[in-house]
């Protein structure tokens, strides 16, 4: 019983700052191989030209839960079943609900490649915002209350209750500028009522996935983090014209958010995500597969090149991270998107 109120003292008091937004963003020691179709590319060595930090383009807001083995379907139906008006809010432009999957599973079969040992979480909310001002405003506002239960004091104990039978520790929330954002005009969205999803789910059997999201995770030293965006600013992209593409993302840690609950970034958390939303599996695995791909990663190139000393190698850019990156994949469910996309 002393166990019990500790994990759900713990709870409470991350509830304050944050309980809800979406990517992240667990770091993952999948057995998958590298995601290559979210890696810099590589091109002819050369010195990085001087750059400075992007303007973001969106605020993404998430938080990481590390859901009880067997409990992922009464995780998801706690989300189905919350009281939510966020499609309605200024600011708001895409949400998903993702579970940890690895590639080497079917879709929608409920496993977990790394159980409930990820200290940060298997499961992640993902909010895509306008603007951090409009995050804001909700994180202070009525709405922000209704969905966590805050609205009486027996609403929100019972919601802390409910979380400590489910989850394993105290949500971890993590914040973001978007970077280099792209998204398609969805040709339709799912509909919403008084802005959330009405969604039949029984708390036995997970919810089915509504895309598929590609993670990949980059340990950037802060001296390179201007290169390292640089580099990807000037990468080709043709993201746009493959089918079932929904939206890009270079998420950027957002270490300066302050908050109850948010914890300083450690060394074993990336600095740089990038996030790839898709319609579905397939559409990845199609992308993965094609032109597109071999194109914005250089396989087109000629490997060598002719010179006066004869051929010369030609050699990748010097790296930028101070360790592999680390590919993550999820299935999204519960998606609200804004008429415009994300």
């Amino acid at each position: 019983m002393k166990l019990f109120f500790l994990s759900a003292a713990c709870l409470i008091g991350s509830a304050h700052a944050f309980g809800v937004a979406p990517p992240r963003v667990a770091v993952s020691r999948s057995s998958s191989s590298a995601l290559p179709s979210t890696a810099a590319p590589e091109s002819v060595a050369a010195p990085e030209k001087e750059a400075k930090l992007l303007a973001r383009d969106r605020y993404v807001a998430t938080n990481r839960f590390t859901v009880r083995p067997g409990k992922g379907a009464k995780f998801e139906k706690r989300w189905a079943d919350r009281s939510s008006r966020l499609a309605s809010l200024d600011g708001f432009r895409y949400f998903h609900l993702m579970r940890r999957v690895s590639l080497d599973d079917e879709a929608n079969s409920g496993i977990d490649p790394l159980s409930s040992t990820d200290p940060f979480g298997n499961y992640v909310s993902f909010t895509i915002w306008k603007e951090k001002k409009n995050f804001n405003a909700w994180r202070a506002g009525d709405a922000f209350k209704e969905a966590h239960g805050g609205t009486s004091l027996f609403a929100f104990v019972t919601t802390m209750v409910s979380s400590a039978m489910v989850l394993v520790g105290a949500p971890k929330p993590a914040f973001y500028d978007g970077l280099l954002q792209q998204s398609v005009v969805p040709e339709s969205v799912p509909e919403t009522v008084d802005g959330w999803r009405s969604v039949d789910a029984d708390g036995k059997d997970i919810l089915p996935a509504e895309c598929f999201v590609a993670m990949n995770q980059f340990f950037v030293p802060s001296d390179n983090a201007a290169a390292f965006e640089q580099r990807w600013k000037d990468r080709t992209s043709k993201l746009r014209e493959c089918d079932g593409f929904v939206s890009f993302t270079m998420l950027r840690r957002d270490i300066k958010a302050k908050g109850h609950g948010i914890s300083p970034m450690g060394e074993e958390e990336p600095t740089y995500t990038s996030c790839t939303v898709w319609k579905d599996r397939a559409s990845f695995e199609g992308w993965r597969s094609g032109t597109a791909f071999k194109e914005a990663h250089g396989e087109k190139r000629e490997e060598k090149e002719s010179g006066e000393e004869g051929e010369q190698q030609r050699l990748p850019p010097a790296s930028l991270w101070s360790k592999p990156p680390v590919p993550v994949f999820y299935e999204g469910t519960l998606v609200i998107s804004s008429p415009d996309g994300a």
